[in-house]
């Protein structure tokens, strides 16, 4: 049905409302009154919005990271209003040397009130050394939840933990169960969920299937992850509409690369699928190990750019944001890959010589 169609069958019907309900274009219909089109609702939808700049943004990066910088990103992260932050990885630094000290920075860092903050746990070794952290501060736990994370692909579930995507879930499932016995929140990952660096265009029904074995497991929301950045919003639209046949879309997220420039666009695409949480790297930080050639995340700043006089609404300050990316990309000795991060900086400089000149 037509977008044209769908608001034309409310008119004339007085007090009749419609509520959201999902359509073949990807839009939703907002409240409606007689006689006039479909409007948009004066209350905006919020979008959650999971920085993932400390951890999948930083993993990548060729050169070792102090941990100050990482301390000092994540708390500017956290007072430029962003509130769930991804703030390390237990995994062993012989694999991913990058995220070595992830227990002393998160014990380090602030704390601040309204903010999750998680880390990644690759396998029950690294479910232990949480458990062991938490324990050690009872009063006042330095994170909230864990993610776990496998693929839709066996040659990249090799290439990434040299297990196949059953031997990957079978692990996950372990640890999982034991993070819920303990009482710890677990939300997952699945990689490559448009395209395998290894094996070409996937299958998404494979992608639905281990969404849901994520799920069933007791993961309370689960990312999908374009991690080669080659979707585009015809295939992630495609993906999405194989996802829901079988997956709620209030437990999913989406997770979008900007290698082919479509992040924003593909994220957009989730929106109007149903999806209400995104993943966002500051300054477009990233890449992925192990997909040759992949760039950074979406940015942050350019999600929040996005959805500025939109449906939607996310938490954090824009312009603080742009700060942090040009910061943290200077501690990198990296360009910023935000654009809109560039752009507002341009028209900062641009004012300041206007300034100058008067």
């Amino acid at each position: 049905m037509s977008l044209r169609a769908a608001t034309s069958a409310v008119r004339g019907v007085r007090g009749v409302q419609v509520t959201p309900r999902r359509i073949n274009s990807g839009l939703s219909l907002s409240t409606a009154r007689v006689g006039t089109y479909a409007t948009v609702a004066s209350n905006k939808i919020p979008v959650r919005i999971v920085e993932v700049g400390p951890r999948d943004g930083l993993q990548n990066e060729k050169t070792i990271i102090p941990p100050q910088v990482k301390v000092g990103l994540i708390n500017r992260l956290g007072r430029a209003g962003l509130t769930v932050i991804e703030a390390g990885s237990f995994v062993s630094p012989k694999w991913v040397p990058q995220m070595a000290g992830t227990a002393e920075i998160v014990t380090s860092m602030e704390k601040l009130p309204g903010v999750t903050y998680q880390v990644l746990v690759p396998n029950e070794k690294g479910l232990e050394n949480v458990v062991n952290l938490l324990a050690a501060h009872p009063g006042k736990p330095p994170i909230d939840e864990i993610a776990v994370f496998t693929a839709a692909t066996d040659a990249f579930s090799r290439a990434n933990t040299n297990v196949t995507v059953a031997e990957s879930l079978k692990r996950m499932a372990r640890v999982v169960q034991g993070a819920l016995d303990k009482g710890i929140r677990v939300r997952g990952y699945v990689s490559v969920v448009i395209t395998c660096p290894y094996s070409g265009k996937v299958d998404y029904n494979k992608v639905r299937d281990v969404t849901k074995e994520l799920l069933d497991m007791g993961c309370y929301e689960v990312s999908l992850g374009d991690t080669t950045g080659m979707g585009n919003p015809t295939s992630v639209n495609e993906m999405l509409n194989v996802i829901l046949g079988a997956n709620p879309v209030e437990k999913l997220a989406g997770h979008f690369h900007d290698t082919f420039g479509m992040g924003v666009a593909n994220s957009i695409t989730a929106l109007h699928a149903g999806i209400r949480t995104l993943d966002s790297s500051i300054g477009g930080l990233g890449g992925c190990p192990y997909s040759p050639g992949a760039t950074g995340n979406v940015a942050t700043e350019d999600i929040l750019y996005a959805l500025q006089d939109s449906l939607y609404t996310a938490p954090g300050d824009l312009e603080a944001l742009v700060d942090i990316g040009f910061w943290i990309s200077e501690q990198l000795g990296r360009d910023n890959s935000s654009r809109v991060g560039k752009a507002i900086r341009a028209r900062r400089e641009q004012r300041g010589r206007k300034n100058d000149v008067l």
